[in-house]
This record gives C-alpha cells, sequence and structure tokens, in this order.
C-alpha cells in the first residue's frame, strides 16, 4: 500500500510541476464524446504516456490525453480517454486518475460514457442521467486493505450520483433538448456486449443502461468524496432490444450524432455548478 501511494505521490509531483493552477472540476470523457476536449481553451496537454505511473488508453475512440484549460470560462481537467477492466489493467489501475484527482484537490467528477439500452423507452443518441448503479457482476474496487487516507472502510452508496446536480442536469436537458432521460447505469466487465439473456436479466434488476466503465470511477470517487454527475449517451440499443448487430463503430458513430446536445448540457452544467467549487 505504501508504495501505491508513494506512486500517486509521484504522479502528483510531476502534474504540479506541469500546471500552475489546478482546477476544482474534472470530467472523464467516454467513448466517442472526445470532440469535448475540442472546445477546451488555455491548454496544457500531458500525454498519459509521459504521466508517471499512470495507464495507457488502448481503445479506439480514447485518445489518451490529461488536458488542463477552461471551458466555457470554467477551470476544468479533461480525461480524453479512460481505463477498463476488459484492456487487462486491475481495478486500481483503472481507477487510479480518481485518486490522483483528490490528491490535486478535485472536488467535482463529470461522468460520460457511451451505453447500450436496455430501457425500451429509450432511442439511439438519448443523453440518460444517471441517477443509481448496478456492478454486483464485478469485485469491487474497493477490495482489498482499505485506503484510510481518502475515506472509511465502509461507505454509503445512496448518494453516489448527488442529487442537486440530477436536479440541475434535468433542467438543463429540458431546455435544451426537450425532455431528459433518467435511470440506473449497469456495469459489466465486458470487453463482450452483453447477451439478450443478460439484458433480459439486467432489465427485470431495474437497469435502463449498460456499459463497460464509470461505476469502478464513481466507487472511488464517492470513497474519496468527491461529488458525482453521470451522463450516459446510449449509442445502441442492448442485445436483444433491437435485432441491429452491436459493434464499436456503431458506439463512436451515433456519439458524434448525439455530440452537439452533449457539449450543451455539459458547458451549461460546469457553468451552473461553477461558484460551489
Amino acid at each position: 500500500m505504501n508504495n501505491y501511494l508513494n506512486k500517486m505521490h509521484e504522479t502528483v509531483n510531476y502534474i504540479q510541476k506541469k500546471v500552475k493552477e489546478i482546477p476544482k472540476l474534472a470530467i472523464i470523457l467516454g467513448s466517442g464524446l472526445g470532440s469535448l476536449a475540442d472546445d477546451i481553451e488555455n491548454k496544457v496537454v500531458l500525454a498519459y504516456k509521459d504521466i508517471p505511473n499512470f495507464p495507457i488508453s488502448t481503445v479506439a475512440g480514447h485518445k489518451g490525453e490529461l488536458i488542463f484549460g477552461t471551458l466555457n470560462n470554467v477551470p476544468i481537467i479533461a480525461m480524453n480517454g479512460r481505463f477498463h477492466y476488459y484492456e487487462g489493467y486491475d481495478l486500481k489501475e483503472t481507477t487510479y486518475p480518481i485518486r490522483i484527482f483528490k490528491l490535486l484537490g478535485v472536488k467535482t467528477l463529470i461522468l460520460t460514457n457511451a451505453a447500450g439500452g436496455i430501457n425500451t423507452s429509450f432511442k439511439k443518441g438519448d443523453l440518460m442521467i444517471i441517477n443509481d448503479q448496478l456492478s454486483f457482476f464485478a469485485e469491487s474496487v474497493l477490495r482489498g486493505p482499505n485506503m484510510d487516507e481518502f475515506g472509511d472502510r465502509f461507505i454509503d452508496m445512496s448518494t453516489t450520483y448527488d442529487k442537486e446536480y440530477i436536479k440541475i442536469l434535468k433542467e438543463i436537458m429540458n431546455k435544451h433538448i426537450g425532455y431528459f432521460r433518467e435511470g440506473v447505469y449497469a456495469y459489466m466487465k465486458g470487453p463482450t456486449y452483453e447477451t439478450p439473456a443478460e439484458i433480459r436479466a439486467l432489465r427485470t434488476l431495474g437497469a435502463d443502461a449498460v456499459g463497460m466503465s464509470t461505476v469502478p470511477e464513481a466507487v472511488v470517487a464517492h470513497h474519496s468524496n468527491i461529488k458525482c454527475a453521470g451522463i450516459t449517451c446510449i449509442t445502441n440499443m442492448a442485445a436483444g432490444v433491437t435485432n441491429e448487430i452491436l459493434s464499436h463503430e456503431e458506439v463512436k458513430e451515433t456519439a458524434l450524432k448525439a455530440e452537439e446536445n452533449f457539449k450543451k448540457v455539459v458547458k451549461e452544467f460546469i457553468q451552473k455548478i461553477a461558484k460551489e467549487l
């Protein structure tokens, strides 16, 4: 554990030498949603491969950059590319950046992802506000010795996604899109898409969307007392909902079509919460 902490401090020291002022707000850009990074101004860009002890993104649509700058005049950190369990990383590695954010002083984390729609009232291109999650099909990212420096051994998960943030996102989506989707995001380990039987089971359990990321990050953020907001782009309907063949190309293509609404929502959201940071 001490070695892990030493690695984190090495990472933090490197970043602090490269960036003069560290923002209090961070956002993780999911598959196909990295174009928001193009709108960031006053950039300082650190490639993951250059940051000591940082994992490397291996998935198409995940560029692999940590970007410091301003979006709508609000200072932010953007992860243009995340890490997944299915890439071969263990869960401590996939959530390593969240621990780094905490040590850097980040107070709020916006989690975005591309996911399959389970709720049959959803359609491709919808943006869904995450209000809860399912994750008991995978091991807990907090398994092992507790990191007391960050949080308690046992944590209440009922407020993982901040309720005030959910309210703000509903108002913004109603304004820019005319409606909002809200629901439960289910985490599966991947890299295979789920079977139709698994999707039926997840629907019975109350899931509205399913993906291969986000939940470990949300758990570690909550453990570290970082407030979370979650936005899912429904890039395809999950297996068995339609007769379509699922593919990562479809995920990226649909995310591209949804990017205008996605950008509007994120930009207004960060402006509304900027005062509290």
